[in-house]
């Protein structure tokens, strides 16, 4: 009980340093309980879609997020109900439904720890920090799969040291309320996949024409190198690129020990037919 306590403490300290850097003093000013009452009587937001707008024009999930210190708070004492105005109910795929090859190729190449971590990974940071001190710039990321999660959820681009910690804390918060292949569904139901095509369901549909469920392991590991540069990596865009991501991930596979050599090899000789 004392380790959970700790913990929890933990958590609200780290998110309520990033809410006064974010501009959480705000809250000493006397108008502060108007805008409260407004906050707490406001309507629910609409769901946020999951494709195009109706210009054609392709958009995140957090198009346009809230970023005010009341509405940080908010998502991070009501999470659930924060998730669920943001992600879109049409198409969304249970994990039950999603086929194992595919988790565990997101998994390999995006956050081979992913099953162990609270939410970050102090080795995965600590190794980046390296590589990119090493280099003189960015060439390694250290994001876990729900900090991914939380970024194209909530959080603008903005680099900013009170986002990253209400970032940190927000993935905090996710581990503790929810399991990892709830995080994981979540992820996959939400995450651009390139060429206009936003969550898993689509990506499927869009790509290959398949039920998620019917996905094969290379058509699997094509669409979990995906989201790591869409515009770059989409088999419409450049196959070429597309097999060479794919030819990494299966790679990743093998590391984590998901397949072995031989399946990889026949993975990334076996023919893929896109849907156009």
């Amino acid at each position: 009980m004392k380790k959970i306590t700790r913990f929890l403490l933990s958590l609200f300290l780290a998110f309520f340093i990033g809410f006064f850097l974010a501009g959480g003093r705000d809250v000493l000013r006397p108008e502060t309980l108007t805008r409260l009452t407004d906050w707490f009587t406001a309507p629910t937001a609409a769901p946020a879609p999951s494709a195009e707008d109706e210009t054609g024009s392709p958009h995140t999930i957090a198009d346009a997020p809230n970023d005010s210190p009341f509405e940080s708070l908010r998502r991070l004492i009501f999470l659930p109900d924060a998730v669920n105005e943001r992600v879109p109910a049409r198409h969304f795929v249970p994990i039950d439904r999603l086929p194992p090859r595919l988790i565990q190729a997101v998994v390999a190449v995006e956050d081979a720890r992913f099953y162990s971590h609270p939410g970050f990974d102090l080795e995965a940071i600590a190794r980046a920090t390296l590589v990119n001190l090493q280099s003189g710039k960015i060439e390694e990321g250290a994001s876990t799969i729900t900090q991914q999660l939380v970024k194209n959820l909530f959080l603008s681009p903005e680099q900013s040291m009170g986002r990253k910690v209400e970032e940190l804390a927000l993935a905090i918060d996710f581990e503790c309320r929810y399991s990892k292949n709830e995080i994981l569904a979540l992820y996959l139901n939400t995450i651009y996949f390139g060429s206009g095509y936003y969550g898993i369901y689509d990506a499927a549909h869009g790509y290959f024409g398949k039920e998620p469920s019917q996905l094969s392991l290379p058509e699997a590991a094509m669409l979990a190198g995906l989201p790591n540069a869409p515009s770059l990596y989409s088999p419409y865009e450049s196959f070429l690129m597309a097999k060479k991501r794919q030819f990494i991930v299966l790679d990743a596979m093998v590391r984590t020990g998901y397949i072995d050599e031989r399946t990889a090899t026949e993975a990334k000789i076996e023919p893929l037919y896109l849907a156009h």
